[in-house]
């Protein structure tokens, strides 16, 4: 199976584009590779399932999101990623109503666009979904923990059961639209007759009237509520990531189904470790002794102390690593690297006797000491010397 092309290249435009532009574009593909417009070319066929699948990602904020921070895997549940969820499929249609119906009704009305009015009842019955920001500790971040949160959300009317009527009522078949929640209007375009599907006026696209409503939910189904809910956040997640919970959203009228939750991190910075991705970072201070005779240093980690050796001479600057010693990979792959940078500290105040010790040091050990330092006078030196002005013969 080859590799999905990017979806903003599909479409053709950056990263950066508008809502509009998104929709501008995922129109302009849509009808250049229409199949009633290529018939047989099933080419055409394929880049208009690869634009449908495009566009849905991007037209949708959340799966937006999620595909700019993680790519494909945020948005394909078959790749397990951390961003999950996913879209509906690659050649189906739903959510494309309002485009389809503005455009593809050109050629013939049919197609599979109007939408079905079973499907079309229940996409406006879902819930909304909800977003919260959940605050975390590094180390909860970095171990993962399980948090008790409170939410106020819409869940099914406890009096009428979720069905918006008074009780001993029942709502009835809209007599406009014949209980689909949709109506049929016939529009002459310069492509000839387009018919369009749009929401029942009468009904507001729910198929049925109620005549009765409930006094609780005044005949939406819904009473909001406020709940306690369990959230287990997983091992490794970074600030501003997403974890979505399906079907902890608000609850739709009328027995509709229940929106997702998307919960955001808002992690503290760590006073000591500094994370980049997987890896941790932090400098420890050593003396100039300890570099230059070498020492055995208890350093921390993210799990706890360790003995980490300093070879004699270690420069200033030196970076030591640890293989797997930095954040678990919130999708299981392994964790990350620790690095330890080395910063010799040069002391700023000298007592008399360690003043004394210096200068005894710097007698025994002289320039031949320091090659470092004798290479560079050399090529000063060089330098100097092809640079300089010469006389005339």
């Amino acid at each position: 199976m080859s590799e999905k092309r990017d979806y903003y290249e599909v479409l053709g435009v950056g990263k950066t584009a508008s809502a509009d532009e998104i929709k501008k574009a995922y129109r302009k593909k849509a009808m250049e590779f229409h199949p009633d417009k290529n018939p047989g070319d099933k080419a055409a066929e394929e880049k208009f399932k690869e634009a449908n699948e495009a566009y849905e990602v991007l037209s949708d904020a959340d799966k937006k999101s999620r595909y700019d921070q993680y790519g494909h895997a945020g948005v394909d549940p078959s790749a397990g990623g951390y961003g999950g969820g996913g879209f509906s499929g690659g050649g189906g249609f739903g959510g494309f109503e309002d485009i389809f119906g503005d455009i593809f009704s050109a050629f013939g009305g049919g197609g599979g666009f109007s939408g079905g009015s079973s499907r079309g009842r229940s996409r406006s019955n879902r819930g909304s979904d909800m977003k919260i920001s959940i605050n975390l500790t590094f180390r909860e971040a970095v171990f993962g923990v399980e948090k008790k949160i409170k939410i106020k959300r819409n869940e099914s009317c406890s009096t009428c059961g979720g069905t918006g009527a008074e009780k001993g009522s029942t709502a009835k078949t809209c007599d406009q639209c014949g209980g689909s929640g949709q109506v049929y209007v016939r529009q002459q375009t310069p492509f000839g007759t387009v018919q369009q599907v749009q929401t029942c006026d009468k009904c507001h696209g729910e198929g049925k009237i109620i005549d009765k409503p409930c006094a609780t939910c005044h005949g939406k189904g819904v009473e909001l509520k406020e709940r306690t809910i369990n959230i287990k956040i997983p091992a490794g997640v970074d600030d501003g990531q997403m974890l979505p919970l399906r079907g902890e959203g608000n609850a739709g009228p009328n027995n509709g189904s229940k929106g997702d939750l998307y919960v955001y991190m808002n992690v503290k910075e760590d006073l000591l470790f500094k994370r980049n991705g997987d890896d941790v970072y932090y400098e420890v201070p050593i003396t100039y002794a300890q570099a230059a005779m070498g020492d055995g240093l208890v350093v921390p980690t993210i799990d706890g102390r360790i003995k980490l050796k300093i070879p004699e001479g270690t420069q200033n600057g030196k970076v030591f690593r640890l293989k797997g010693k930095g954040i678990p990979n919130v999708n299981g792959r392994g964790r990350g690297d620790l690095f330890i940078t080395i910063k010799v500290e040069v002391p700023r105040k000298l007592n008399r006797e360690q003043r004394h010790a210096l200068e005894e040091f710097a007698k025994v050990t002289g320039a031949d000491a320091h090659p470092e330092g004798k290479r560079f006078w050399s090529r000063v030196e060089t330098e100097e010397k092809e640079n300089s002005p010469k006389k005339d013969a």
